[in-house]
């Protein structure tokens, strides 16, 4: 039985639900989290989303133990644990600035937990070069921090929480304070593992792309409460709300008019998607890909900006009021609309999401 067939044997029998009811914390005068309701299924990684003090990194310290709410509960596996202290959670947390023993080993970084709970010296080492080989540092067991890259850094603290081999794996946006090459790679590696172990997975990040590569579903936060919780591609493809369709993804606001049965933008009625709101001017909200533009010298709108991302080209188009509206073509395409070309613009008839206008 290899390394990882043995870690996921011990892991995903002890997949776990965990479930946020109702949770309330407040620091002084500012609300962290207003009745946080949110269950994370057995052996799902789930990535709390959103902008900084939206509540996410309190929601995981509420789970690992390390916060407690003015009101609510943490239950993991149907069981209260709001009032166990953080050492009898049963659970693995990697932090943002890995915060390994700068005296240990790598092999005693990774050991660590299992002396605290008084596991044999021989069988420790045993689980630590497992975990280390699992990691794929199995040659940087004697090397201590200081000779380690930040990716090796981070592999080694994420070896550590899974040596106690936890119910429940949590991850403070542990890749962060790494470049972006190594941040790609190692969250390749983690989805990977994960996966493999099938272990239970908050994972906590401010950045979207990290989060709807990664994770089963994405939870978007916003001042202390529950957005929308979807898989990614529900997420970006049917947003329940303006903040959740601009927060995830790149969205332009096109001025609209609602009237009876939709709402008339760039010349023609499309149906409304979502919640309608009380006032008739509105914006509709569009992403990139669903904005068509042609060339047309009879046209008042006019390319102002393009951009090349490889397979395609962003423009950035003007509109006869000012409007600014984010459009992707193939490459070929945009390659052929420079600045200051004459253009039509349009959008499919398919339902829309309206906001109020932000001006």
């Amino acid at each position: 039985m290899t390394v990882l067939e043995k870690t996921a044997e011990a892991t995903a029998t002890k997949a776990a639900t965990v479930e946020f009811r109702g949770l309330r914390r407040e620091f002084g005068t500012t609300v962290a989290l207003d009745g946080l309701d949110l269950t994370v299924e057995p052996g799902e990684l789930l990535a709390l989303l959103g902008p900084s003090g939206c509540g996410k990194t309190t929601a995981l310290r509420m789970l690992a133990g390390f916060e407690h709410p003015d009101s609510g509960q943490v239950l993991v596996d149907g069981e209260d644990v709001t009032a166990i202290p953080a050492h009898r959670r049963d659970a693995g947390m990697v932090f943002q600035s890995y915060s390994l023993f700068p005296h240990l080993s790598a092999l005693d970084n990774v050991a660590f937990g299992l002396r605290m709970r008084k596991v044999r010296t021989a069988e420790r080492r045993a689980r630590a070069a497992e975990l280390l080989e699992l990691v794929g540092l199995a040659d940087k067991g004697e090397r201590y921090p200081h000779e380690l890259s930040g990716g090796q850094q981070q592999r080694i603290a994420l070896a550590r929480a899974l040596a106690l081999r936890p119910r429940v794996l949590l991850l403070d946006e542990p890749l962060s304070a790494l470049d972006a090459k190594v941040r790609l790679t190692l969250r390749e590696e983690i989805r990977r593992l994960q996966q493999e172990l099938g272990i239970t997975t908050l994972f906590v990040t401010h950045d979207q792309e990290e989060a709807l590569s990664m994770a089963d579903r994405v939870a978007v936060m916003r001042s202390g409460r529950l957005e929308q919780c979807a898989a990614p591609a529900e997420l970006y493809g049917r947003p329940a709300t303006a903040f959740v369709a601009e927060f995830v993804g790149t969205m332009s606001r096109i001025p609209g008019k609602l009237v009876e049965g939709g709402v008339e933008v760039l010349g023609r009625r499309l149906p409304v998607d979502g919640d309608v709101p009380s006032v008739s001017e509105v914006d509709v909200l569009a992403r990139p890909e669903a904005v068509t533009v042609r060339a047309d010298d009879a046209a008042d709108a006019r390319v102002v900006a393009t951009a090349f991302l490889g397979a395609t080209t962003r423009l950035t188009v003007r509109l006869a009021d000012g409007t600014e509206v984010k459009a992707d073509l193939p490459a070929h395409e945009g390659a052929a609309l420079g600045a200051g070309a004459a253009v039509s613009v349009s959008l499919p008839e398919r339902p829309v999401l309206v906001a109020e206008p932000s001006r």
